[in-house]
């Protein structure tokens, strides 16, 4: 398993973003590093854990809790099969694309070592949303990627320091519990029924699924 691919994105301006000041930095690029990581503060005020990686909406990207986001570079290989199109690495708008890791599959709570210092703790799935749509350029798109239920990870930093492309990952603490990314990305997206599952992540769990699944039971039961 390893970091194939450190992506950092510059914030440009497009016609696709809904953010007020018209710009995005969703558009990564490949850059060897290294790079500091960091825990950026919170949502609101942190942008990314990545040093030079432009957050450019604030609301609803970027802050502790979603620090870094990794893409499986296999689960690009298989949209290159159903678009018919080359996605590079930092396409989908990830820090880390790897190679050799089931990131889709990784626990809520799953700790990854990147390098000799990064800790990484993965919190969620990635939602679509409109920018990233209008940057992929393909109709239906928060459709066909909700669909396929493989959202990448978004990562809080545990420990800091410096990583470069390259850099081995090794999975250092992986939970007792049953609840991956793939399957939180579906509770709050296409299957709600899960929610209650949810909630034996524990802390590690993204604070806005937390409070999703807690309200589900407490309405529903579960």
């Amino acid at each position: 398993m390893k970091l194939l691919s450190l992506n950092l994105g510059r914030a440009r301006a497009v016609e696709y973003t809904d953010q007020p000041e018209g710009v995005t930095g969703i558009d990564k690029r490949p850059v060897e590093g290294p790079v500091r990581v960091t825990a950026p503060g919170p949502k609101g005020v942190g942008a990314s854990g990545l040093a030079g990686d432009a957050v450019c909406d604030v609301r609803h990207h970027g802050g502790e809790d979603q620090a870094v986001y990794a893409v499986a570079r296999e689960d690009l290989d298989d949209w290159e099969r159903d678009l018919g199109r080359p996605l590079p690495n930092g396409v989908f708008g990830e820090n880390l694309t790897t190679e050799g890791l089931d990131v889709s599959g990784a626990r809520i709570g799953e700790r990854w070592r990147i390098g000799s210092e990064v800790v990484l703790e993965v919190t969620s799935g990635r939602i679509p949303c409109r920018t990233f749509q209008g940057h992929l350029g393909e109709k239906g798109w928060v459709r066909r990627f909700t669909e396929k239920g493989a959202p990448g990870a978004y990562l809080r930093v545990i420990e800091s320091g410096e990583i470069r492309s390259g850099d081995p990952i090794e999975i250092v603490h992986r939970p007792d519990h049953d609840i991956t990314v793939a399957l939180q990305f579906r509770a709050v997206t296409t299957e709600q029924a899960l929610l209650p599952r949810l909630l034996a992540a524990g802390e590690a769990l993204h604070p806005v699924a937390w409070e999703k699944a807690r309200k589900y039971v407490a309405k529903y039961g579960g």
